[in-house]
């Protein structure tokens, strides 16, 4: 009778223990992708031209998933990393401008299991972005620094389905900008006069709706080729703003193929194959 009081006494202590465990691994399960893009892209920016330049773009994008153990396991930590470069002529034909750019982007998201197959995701990110556009016909004020960082909200949804008995993952994400900072010269104003001569002014700008509109959207398709698991996607990058009386934009639409790889980082690093009842994504 004491053991059968000892073992009930200490059944849920191991099915708790159980849980953590499951916890911990599951937080190991990691999706990373790696997708090449071309596209085409219309920039604007008022600070070293009136008119808009258009060209073709290339991108490369790294992004990575993993559950968390926040929120009893149902929050998942996505890690997105794009670098992106065009060169681009204007209607004219008189000029060209060259563009590159860096984005960063870390967000938790909330995962809502509407059914088996499909999931929405929601929460917060944080977004940093540094580029530089450079008019190859300007000799005054050349070149113009992009910087800025964001705290934005963003949301997807991963749809899990089979054409007859060939297993696919559609998923469409956006991220919105919700408020920020970002560097930008006054109207008039050259670098020599902000980092020579210190001259002051607004050089460091609170942004938010009202004069950043801008969203990323993600659409991806997952596919099996073989051994190997195939992302064909679409990325509608849009991204502007209107501050100290200058414009800019970048509007860049862009189709992107690569490869994604699941698995289960052990302790020092080794990787195992990932189970798809446990996967993020």
């Amino acid at each position: 009778m004491k053991k059968l009081i000892l073992l009930l006494l200490l059944l849920p202590l191991g099915l708790i223990a159980k849980a953590q465990e499951d916890s911990l691994q599951a937080n190991r399960y990691v999706m990373r992708a790696t997708l090449y893009g071309a596209g085409f892209t219309n920039i604007l920016d008022t600070y070293l031209s009136p008119m808009e330049y258009t060209g073709p773009e290339i991108r490369i994008l790294r992004e990575s998933m993993r559950m968390t153990k926040l929120m009893d396991g149902n929050v998942s930590v996505q890690s997105m990393f794009q670098i992106n470069l065009s060169l681009t002529d204007n209607k004219a034909d008189t000029g060209s401008e060259m563009a590159g750019m860096v984005n960063w982007n870390y967000a938790w998201h909330y995962q809502f299991r509407l059914t088996e197959n499909l999931k929405i995701l929601a929460g917060p990110m944080i977004d940093l972005n540094g580029g530089f556009v450079y008019n190859m016909r300007n000799s005054n004020n050349p070149a113009q620094a992009r910087a800025y960082a964001n705290l934005a909200a963003s949301g997807m949804a991963i749809y899990h389905f089979r054409l007859g008995n060939y297993p696919m993952i559609a998923r469409y994400q956006a991220n919105l900008p919700l408020m920020g900072i970002m560097f930008s010269p006054e109207y008039g104003q050259s670098y020599y006069e902000i980092f020579e001569l210190k001259h002051g002014g607004s050089n460091v700008l609170f942004t938010s709706l009202h004069n950043q509109p801008a969203l990323r959207q993600f659409l991806t398709l997952d596919f099996p080729v073989g051994n190997v698991n195939m992302r064909a996607g679409y990325i509608c990058d849009i991204q502007q703003a209107k501050v100290n009386h200058l414009k800019n934009h970048t509007w860049s639409h862009i189709f992107m193929l690569g490869f994604v790889k699941n698995f289960y980082l052990l302790k020092g690093k080794n990787k195992v194959a990932m189970p798809a009842k446990v996967s993020p994504y």
